[in-house]
């Protein structure tokens, strides 16, 4: 069994912490580049979400989360189905995940997540 280091777990987790603007966007699809997760099939929009510092993982590995907030925007209607971490300031996209229940969504709405949203590295296999 390969083993890895928490330090390297946490280095990878670090670059999501170090985002010099990271924003929390709800997109209509899964993002592959920067320029589709902030303009393309953008949603709606948290600016600065609040991610936790490293930690364990439930079942191993190490993880951050992003907290919970009722203060995003919904900038245009149509259906969530991922959330994409990018850093606006360096034009990153940092992470993508599924949205765990798609959901409708309407322009001029607040956008809220009601649940952390855990981001991390499993142990090998």
């Amino acid at each position: 069994m390969t083993t890895y280091s928490n330090g390297l777990y946490d280095a990878g987790l670090q670059v999501l912490r170090d985002a010099v603007t990271p924003r929390l966007h709800l997109c209509s699809q899964e993002p592959t580049t920067y320029a589709q997760a902030a303009t393309t099939y953008k949603l709606g929009t948290k600016i600065a979400p609040s991610i936790s510092a490293q930690a364990n993982r439930t079942g191993g590995g190490r993880k951050v989360d992003i907290a919970t907030f009722t203060d995003g925007t919904i900038d245009a209607t149509g259906t969530g189905t991922h959330w994409a971490l990018v850093d606006a300031s360096n034009s990153r996209l940092l992470v993508t995940l599924p949205v765990p229940a798609p959901q409708e969504v309407t322009e001029g709405n607040p956008m809220a997540l009601t649940s952390a949203i855990e981001i991390g590295f499993a142990p090998a296999a």
